[in-house]
């Protein structure tokens, strides 16, 4: 489970076992995940955020798409 970014409390990770699917990040704080697709990114999921904290977070990830891109491509191959 890669860590690929950490801002504030949120950490930003995908799980190895993500590579078959199209990019995208995990989000979580505590007990709350969240899944974003990267390319276009849309919210996949939400398992506890609540609607304000999800348009915070869909503003960092828009704010680090490519970093998250560059990562994903780095651990799973283009």
């Amino acid at each position: 489970m890669p860590t690929v970014l950490q801002d504030g409390p949120y950490s930003f990770i995908f799980f190895s076992s993500d590579g078959g699917e199209p990019p995208h990040i995990h989000v979580k704080r505590d007990r709350q995940i969240a899944k974003y697709w990267l390319e276009p990114i849309e919210l996949a999921n939400n398992h506890g955020f609540p609607k304000h904290e999800l348009r915070r977070i869909g503003r960092l990830v828009r704010e680090h798409q490519q970093q998250l891109l560059e990562a994903w491509r780095d651990y799973f191959g283009a």
